[in-house]
């Protein structure tokens, strides 16, 4: 069976990728703001000034990294307002469709984010896209880092499943691309969740406005 044939191994990120829920981050951020008395953020500013690990997003905004026990609140703030709001966001636009596409057409897709493990998987599954899936993982640590060594330990666990040469990781934070070079992979970047288009460029790799452009230029970068 031929290169073409197979195709690209897509790893995907969940948050602003497959899940449209920038509006659900940016009221819960907000919300964690007001509990240490920052001021409210648009989600172009969000945009502008979002990066992994979380602390640095903090400090951008602060003028200072926040202490311990500020970071300690506004995490936990922030994921219950988040996850109080999760159930009503929808997936991106098309992203059910492309996924059962690619599956039915024989391609491989895995699932690697940062949203703790145990709400990951629940909500994959109720919105009916699991089986598409080889593999879906998510944070099983306390630790805010970013996905790269996640990224090592997520293709090592797929055994081969696809050579990193063909895997391309579409994302929509450059913490996306970080990790697919720190493998040897190749990445697209999305521009409807966490990053401004400037942003993104600046990470090297293609970048796209919709999942469906996303999957094409994968598959090209494969090829």
């Amino acid at each position: 069976m031929g290169k073409l044939q197979r195709g690209a191994h897509i790893v995907w990120d969940w948050n602003g990728t497959l899940l449209h829920d920038i509006h659900a981050v940016i009221e819960a951020t907000n919300a964690s703001f007001a509990e240490i008395g920052l001021e409210s953020i648009t989600l172009e500013r969000y945009r502008e000034l979002y990066c992994v690990p979380v602390p640095k997003f903090y400090e951008r905004l602060m003028g200072r990294l926040p202490t311990e026990a500020e970071w300690q609140v506004m995490d936990a703030v922030f994921h219950k307002h988040y996850w109080a709001r999760a159930e009503g966001c929808g997936l991106a636009d098309g992203a059910a469709e492309l996924l059962a596409g690619r599956r039915a057409a024989g391609r491989t897709q895995s699932l690697l984010s940062l949203a703790p493990h145990e709400h990951l998987v629940p909500i994959v599954r109720r919105h009916g896209i699991e089986e598409h899936f080889v593999r879906i993982d998510g944070r099983m640590d306390a630790s805010h880092a970013g996905k790269a060594e996640r990224m090592v330990r997520h293709l090592d666990a797929l055994g081969g499943v696809a050579a990193v040469e063909r895997t391309v990781v579409i994302g929509d934070a450059v913490d996306d691309a970080l990790a697919a070079a720190h493998v040897g992979a190749r990445a697209v970047l999305y521009t409807g969740g966490s990053h401004s288009r400037g942003s993104l460029a600046e990470a090297g790799v293609p970048v796209v406005d919709s999942l469906a452009e996303a999957v094409e230029v994968a598959e090209q970068l494969a090829a």
